[in-house]
């Protein structure tokens, strides 16, 4: 059975358009409500979000759906992603909720819920949740003297600051570094740089001036100009970019230079190998992570083990077979060890350990290996599904031959738009382009 509501990463969508307006949200918490109640205990659910205007209708909405079957409510206002799921792992609640479309611009919105564990819910989880959405509850309202309440949780943010200072090495300062820390007028704007100073950091915040409609304009993890133009004018050792939920991380070394999830990836992973505290003898990443990340672990000699995209899968594949490092080249990286989602901020002190440790600077530490030329093109495409034509299958057929051994080329349709997304890497930009191109024009060719 296919999911209506739910994507990759929760319900998401131009806020007050369907899926994500107050109704939808509404039976979201009545439907999640009713599924997660379980048991004589009484049943709460945290409820965060990040600074989109859209968060004001969304939210008490879901708190309607909620009590309305018989949970009381958290709400935690404003806060990264992995401190909800932090929260609702370390509280004991039945489910956690974040209200977040990540990286997308103000307009959008989404629901991403989490289990008592912590954990995203799995596909099956959330093809019920579909099913309940779509019938009627109203059999299953409680009864007035069982409605559930809602308060605020007030010291929220400073439970996330000390888990997150906890993953810090208890011998190690922050001391002597400046930080320039981009937060994208996101869910992180106060927690981030309040953990960075209380580990001693010189800190320059910036994109902490949300007023609903900047969350991620011009700032963030997805536009890193003004962090690389602010650590050079600032002499900053480093910057740190957020995303609008934070649990993506990009980061950018003292000469202004943006370094992704892959290199991140790579320093974490070798570092806990050479400290013997990695796990599953490698690092799961997914289909889009750059062939030059491969061939750097296979020097260390660890393994590069892909899924599909999707941060979930990620996690999904890391529980599977003891993996505790995981992540995406857009910067989602899992520390599977501290957190059960991605977390920007504890991925960045990671980093900020190695940098202290080694005492060099952070073009040194964190440049790891050089990527393989990668070409990434998208076609739109109409009624007639390009995958399936004979000469789409024999272009992509000869892409690959003429790749092989020294590059890769990977083709997917979008999974919110009608596109095909066409990507090759390899050791010959010449060839990757040609490759792209004639894949691209026979896709073109039947849209």
């Amino acid at each position: 059975m296919t999911r209506k509501l739910f994507g990759t990463d929760g319900i998401r969508g131009t806020a007050n358009q369907h899926p994500m307006t107050a109704e939808i949200a509404m039976k979201v918490g009545m439907a999640a409500g009713h599924y997660f109640v379980r048991g004589n205990h009484r049943h709460r659910v945290v409820i965060g979000k990040d600074t989109r205007l859209s968060g004001y209708m969304i939210e008490p909405a879901l708190v309607a759906g909620f009590t309305a079957m018989g949970m009381d409510v958290l709400l935690v206002g404003p806060m990264p992603t992995p401190a909800v799921a932090m929260l609702t792992h370390s509280m004991r609640c039945d489910l956690g909720v974040m209200i977040s479309a990540s990286h997308n611009p103000f307009g959008d919105n989404g629901i991403k819920l989490f289990g008592p564990d912590g954990f995203k819910l799995p596909d099956d989880v959330e093809l019920k949740l579909e099913e309940l959405i779509e019938s009627d509850l109203s059999d299953k309202f409680v009864s007035p003297d069982k409605l559930g309440r809602a308060r605020r949780l007030e010291d929220a943010s400073g439970r996330y600051v000390e888990f997150a200072k906890q993953t810090f090495p208890a011998n190690l300062r922050l001391d002597g570094l400046k930080i320039v820390v981009d937060c994208a007028n996101g869910a992180s704007y106060k927690v981030a740089p309040e953990v960075l100073w209380e580990l001693g950091a010189d800190v320059v915040p910036i994109g902490v001036s949300p007023n609903g409609f900047n969350i991620n304009k011009d700032c963030g993890s997805t536009s890193t100009a003004t962090l690389s133009e602010q650590v050079v004018t600032h002499g900053a050792d480093i910057g740190i970019a957020l995303d609008g939920d934070a649990d993506r991380l990009i980061i950018c070394d003292e000469k202004g230079h943006v370094v992704d999830g892959d290199q991140i990836m790579g320093l974490v992973t070798t570092h806990l190998h050479r400290r013997g505290l990695l796990k599953g003898g490698g690092l799961v990443a997914t289909v889009m992570s750059n062939m030059g990340l491969e061939k750097y672990l296979e020097a260390e000699g660890l393994t590069l083990e892909r899924t599909q995209v999707g941060d979930r899968y990620v996690v999904e594949r890391m529980r599977k077979d003891g993996f505790n490092v995981g992540g995406e080249q857009s910067g989602h990286i899992v520390l599977g060890d501290y957190a059960t989602t991605g977390d920007g901020l504890v991925a960045a002190l990671q980093v900020l350990a190695v940098i202290v440790e080694q005492g060099k600077p952070t073009s040194d530490v964190c440049n790891l290996f050089t990527p393989f030329p990668q070409v990434l093109k998208n076609v739109r495409y109409g009624d007639r599904f390009p995958l399936e034509e004979t000469g789409v299958k024999d272009a992509i057929t000869d892409g690959e031959n003429r790749l092989k051994g020294a590059g890769r080329v990977l083709i997917r349709k979008s999974g919110t738009e009608p596109l095909i997304r066409v990507m090759a890497e390899g050791q010959d930009p010449v060839l990757v382009e040609q490759v792209v191109d004639d894949i691209v024009a026979a896709v073109k060719g039947v849209a």
